[in-house]
């Protein structure tokens, strides 16, 4: 059963995300994928302070290493455009760097690969 007299914390969800990220649009799909690799360019020494909470916390959790897109939502807790927005502010700062992921190696020729078989079959039995 709920209290009457507490706010009802629906009502904040729905305007937090607008808030968190000042009104702005979400970037290209091509700038960040869910696999899209990230990390800080600045140490914590270096940390500007004009950064919005959450900027903060994600140039913390990226200070380490690569994180993905995707694990960076999963550890935030935010919703993947709130992160992609805030995300694509911190490039434009100059605050973390991207990398695309890695793309997908091309698949060997089946008759290739059929023909090596062959052939190690014929010199080794």
């Amino acid at each position: 059963m709920t209290d009457p007299d507490k706010p009802e914390p629906e009502a904040a969800e729905l305007v937090r995300p607008y808030v968190i990220t000042k009104g702005r649009s979400l970037p290209d799909d091509e700038q960040f994928s869910l696999i899209t690799l990230v990390t800080a360019t600045l140490d914590d020494r270096q940390r500007p302070n004009r950064l919005s909470p959450e900027e903060q916390n994600l140039l913390t959790m990226c200070t380490g290493g690569y994180l993905s897109v995707a694990e960076i939502a999963g550890h935030t807790r935010l919703p993947l455009g709130v992160v992609k927005i805030l995300l694509a502010s911190l490039v434009e700062g100059g605050y973390i760097l991207t990398r695309p992921p890695v793309a997908r190696a091309v698949l060997a020729d089946r008759e290739i690969l059929q023909e090596v078989l062959d052939g190690l079959r014929a010199k080794f039995g």
